[in-house]
């Protein structure tokens, strides 16, 4: 049995191409600009013109462009999918706009028929040809007198609008407007002088005004800075605007591409790294794949490479900033911290504007990592910010510098300044070594208070906590809860115990019998009036819900997770203190 063909359903091509390729049918008039603009590449010479007219309920557009002849309309237009073709006939992929053979098809998006009128600069007659959306077409004898295309289409019901005068106009300037050729639509002249970052300019102070008005008319906003962009691998020009308000590093970035002059889209995505959200680009590339629809970038090796060469540019204008304007990099970094902090963790030249010029927050007020060590050559930093607010204002009063490595990236940044400099020695603190800058008490009055702390720590025993009085400042902090890493990961392997069947608790278990992890402390300090007040009730007093209620504050003050018993703990403290002040003699006098 002989070979057959498959049958086209060419308006189920086109309904696919509607609803599943292309975002919208307006990309019709894309598609005629671009075969228009690859014949004008094609016929050589420079220049060329192309010219869109609307009126009469048709759309035209005409380019003296290279045309075809009889044949080659054959072998172009009817045959669907075979971009292959326009290879054989001179059309190489490198010169040319359009790579794939759907070009002319997204015109059906619009109309019910596309007539083509072209006449090839290569010798021959006019010739007509004339497509329907059922799937059927003819060719014949056409009129035109120089070479070059005309293309026709008649609006099919509900698609008059996209091919009035106004929309078309729109699309022409949106699409069209950096093309190096003659676009005129309705008479006006939609072309200008090519990529505004190419323009001659008097000055440099001439050209970025210039810029900054472009990226006003874009984008809405005057630029932080602009950055000159150029990736020779990918052919790519353009500029970054740096944005001039703070914007969420999970925000997707979106840059307008254009492709051998001809707008790809407004919203491209993945161009650049995910650290650069803080810009938006406009650029154009020569060597760069778009997607089949031609409204995305093709993800592949020269991609890639343009993304980290992209990358890499944006980097460099921040080592510039610098060195040669500190304060507007510190401005930079104001607004857009994030971006370069997730820089930093891969690139030392960021490492190294991170210490040198972000302020963080320490126990001494906000600076600079670099300052920072340079007045605690022996500092700490905090893995968390709730750490750094219950810790700083002890360790500062204790001679310890405290740094906030709590903050997103903060603590990854902080481990790799040993990358910069091995001499660092800025280590996490253990909340536990702080007990070791407090004051002792004299052994006179350790020994009065030993009774004391054994009816203390029978009021916390249940709540696996040690009591320990210190001298220490600030004298308004009455008690502080201290807990080691070794010992938060033995309340957390309690608690997971807790809540694990009986086969995962007994293996916790046997993980937290072999530790040895010693307890957290509740350091009361001896300097505060109200402790020592409490530390000196007798027998008779309060001890136990007095001592479970500085428990329960440290715990509070120091924005520690409560747990069910320490929950039930402070509220027992809090009834036995009130039922001791209303049955106290003082309280019937």
């Amino acid at each position: 049995m002989a070979d057959q063909a498959f049958q086209v359903d060419l308006r189920g091509v086109v309904d696919l191409l509607s609803r599943h390729l292309y975002a919208s049918p307006r990309v019709y008039l894309r598609e005629l600009l671009q075969n228009a603009v690859d014949a004008i590449t094609a016929r050589g010479g420079g220049g060329g013109r192309v010219v869109v007219e609307t009126g009469g309920g048709t759309l035209r557009v005409h380019d003296d462009g290279v045309g075809l002849t009889a044949d080659e309309v054959h072998t172009l237009l009817a045959t669907i999918g075979r971009s292959s073709k326009r290879d054989d006939l001179g059309f190489a992929r490198h010169d040319f706009l359009g790579q794939f053979g759907i070009g002319l098809l997204s015109a059906f998006l619009v109309a019910d028929e596309i007539e083509v009128v072209s006449r090839s600069a290569r010798g021959g007659e006019a010739v007509r040809w004339t497509g329907r959306s059922e799937g059927s077409y003819r060719v014949e004898p056409g009129e035109r007198d120089e070479p070059g295309t005309t293309v026709t289409l008649r609006p099919r019901q509900g698609s008059a609008e996209l091919l009035s005068a106004p929309v078309v106009a729109e699309l022409a300037r949106a699409y069209g407007s950096l093309l190096p050729v003659d676009l005129v639509v309705d008479g006006a002249t939609v072309t200008g002088d090519g990529p505004p970052w190419r323009a001659s300019h008097p000055d440099p102070a001439s050209r970025r005004r210039a810029l900054e008005r472009y990226c006003e008319e874009l984008y809405g906003f005057t630029p932080f800075d602009v950055v000159d962009l150029e990736v020779a691998e990918a052919g790519l020009t353009g500029v970054a605007f740096v944005l001039p308000e703070p914007v969420s590093p999970t925000a997707r970035s979106a840059h307008r591409v254009y492709l051998k002059r001809m707008l790809l889209a407004e919203s491209v995505q993945g161009l650049l790294p995910d650290w650069a959200f803080f810009v938006r680009c406009v650029v154009d590339a020569g060597e760069l794949r778009p997607t089949a629809s031609r409204e995305a970038l093709f993800e592949d090796e020269l991609l890639e490479s343009a993304r980290q060469g992209l990358g890499e540019v944006l980097r460099q204008w921040l080592v510039r900033l610098s060195e040669t304007d500190p304060a507007r990099l510190r401005g930079f970094l104001r607004l857009h911290q994030l971006g370069v902090k997730a820089m930093a963790l891969h690139d030392d030249d960021m490492l190294r504007i991170v210490d040198r010029w972000m302020d963080y927050e320490t126990s001494a007020g906000p600076m600079t990592l670099r300052e920072f060590r340079r007045r605690h050559p022996e500092g700490r930093f905090t893995g968390s910010v709730e750490e750094f607010r219950r810790l700083s204002a002890v360790a500062g009063a204790q001679g310890v510098g405290l740094v906030n490595g709590g903050y997103v990236h903060d603590t990854e940044i902080i481990e790799r300044l040993p990358d910069l400099d091995p001499d660092v020695r800025l280590t996490r603190l253990d909340a536990a070594e702080l007990t070791t800058t407090f004051g002792v008490l004299d052994p006179a009055a350790e020994l009065a208070l030993r009774p004391f702390l054994a009816a203390a720590q029978r009021a916390v025993e249940r709540l696996g906590c040690e009591v320990v009085v210190r001298d220490f400042d600030p004298a308004s902090l009455p008690a502080l809860y201290l807990t080691s890493r070794d010992a938060q990961f033995r309340d957390e392997l309690t608690r997971a115990r807790e809540e694990a069947g009986e086969l995962w608790a007994d293996v916790l278990g046997a993980v937290g019998a072999s530790t040895g992890l010693e307890r957290p402390q509740l350091v009361l300090n001896y300097r505060n009036p109200l402790t020592r007040r409490v530390t000196a009730l007798g027998e008779g007093g309060p001890v136990e819900p007095a001592v479970q209620a500085l428990y329960g504050q440290a715990l509070l003050l120091g924005h520690h997770p409560l747990r069910p018993a320490d929950t039930a703990v402070l509220n027992r403290s809090f009834i036995g203190l009130l039922e001791w002040a209303v049955h106290s003699p003082e309280a019937t006098q």
